[in-house]
């Protein structure tokens, strides 16, 4: 099956890059990075974790020795609470004693976690050096690769320390995703579903399906080249396409847009998600997971303001759930989250930001200054004892 090319045009650099979704990518990963870098490069830093190198480690290094270049490998703790200021410190301490170069490159080679840390080290690491994605989960390769943001948790909020830094290519291999354990799949569908909600109901209904069909049966070996496997390469090509739009338009997250073209209605679910990771000290959580929650809480805050219908309400429950089971969150106290979202960094003007739904398709960004506080109290108690 040949590859799907998504491109990502960025006008700020007058300039872009390729997103690569295929089946058996892997093995010529290093004739990737060439083409990507170009032939200046002579190195490449490997930054992965133990359990994600020991599964593709061997295969992307062999590739990119057979493709002429030097490598050298740093793996970071796996989790939430690695991707941090230390943790960084350490990368850069790891890229400096290795004499990394201006022309060098690094390679992110996991979740997430490993893709925001890679990249703003790659960013802040002799002021920038190339920087390239291959993201083996399922919500790394449709949300957290592609884009450009960048960066660590920190004591006083998630994400709130970082840059935008755009990778020189992107690369997903779907074979990765047959290793993930359930809870991560579960992950990374709550991300699609939140790409969805706010794309239309093309996109929508397009998850919804592949979840309905295909999620029961999720294969456990590598994918062959069926319709299956081709379903999938198409949703997540989709769901990057979507995401490449906003992307285009917005880069940059600025603070004075606030309709649908705004990137920051990529935040659908992400308020409450960021509190409850904070709250539980990145333990309890897979992001994803958190998303899952929120999806459901901005649902429940969308219909409380009369903004969203009770049908579409009981979807977007229904197809969360269908994704799998998400972790409990009735030990968490109402006042732990309303401290939490204080912190967001999508508060504008000293005011929260909320992206709620009209409809699926029709996001909007509703200060929250005009939310009355009870409502708000309301639903947060109701999202946390169902």
């Amino acid at each position: 099956m040949p590859a799907k090319l998504v491109p990502i045009r960025i006008p700020r650099k007058c300039s872009g890059y390729e997103v690569r979704v295929g089946s058996g990518l892997l093995e010529s990963s290093g004739q990737w990075v060439s083409e990507c870098v170009g032939k200046g490069t002579r190195r490449v830093a490997i930054i992965s974790n133990k359990r994600v190198f020991g599964l593709y480690g061997d295969i992307v290094s062999k590739s990119l020795i057979s493709a002429g270049f030097e490598t050298a490998v740093y793996l970071i703790g796996d989790g939430e609470r690695y991707k941090s200021l230390r943790t960084l410190e350490k990368t850069l301490q790891f890229l400096g004693e290795y004499r990394f170069s201006r022309t060098d490159a690094v390679v992110s080679l996991g979740g997430g976690v490993v893709g925001d840390l890679a990249g703003f080290a790659a960013s802040v690491y002799l002021r920038g050096i190339a920087f390239l994605q291959i993201p083996t989960t399922l919500l790394s390769m449709i949300d957290s690769s592609v884009g450009g943001k960048t960066g660590v948790n920190s004591a006083f909020g998630k994400n709130l320390i970082g840059s935008f830094y755009q990778p020189s290519g992107v690369l997903i291999d779907i074979d990765g995703l047959a290793t993930l354990d359930r809870r991560e799949l579960t992950a990374g569908f709550c991300e699609a579903i939140k790409q969805g909600a706010i794309a239309g109901r093309e996109l929508f209904d397009k998850t919804a399906d592949f979840l309905s069909s295909m999620v029961p049966e999720w294969p456990t070996t590598g994918f062959a080249d069926t319709e299956e496997d081709k379903a999938l390469v198409d949703l997540i090509a989709a769901q990057i396409t979507f995401k490449a739009q906003i992307v285009e338009g917005d880069e940059r997250e600025s603070t004075a847009k606030t309709g649908a073209s705004s990137r920051k209605i990529l935040n659908f679910g992400h308020t409450l998600a960021h509190a409850l990771e904070k709250i539980t000290d990145y333990k309890r959580f897979k992001h994803g997971e958190a998303v899952g929650h929120g999806i459901m809480f901005a649902a429940s805050l969308s219909n409380k303001l009369e903004l969203l219908g009770q049908n579409e309400v009981k979807l977007l429950n229904d197809v969360v759930q269908t994704a799998g089971p998400l972790p409990r969150l009735r030990d968490i106290e109402p006042s732990q989250i309303v401290e939490a979202i204080a912190f967001d960094k999508k508060v504008v003007n000293d005011s929260l930001q909320w992206v709620l739904l009209k409809k699926i398709g029709a996001p909007v960004i509703v200060s929250n200054s005009s939310i009355p506080q009870h409502v708000l109290i309301e639903t947060i108690h109701k999202t946390l004892q169902d």
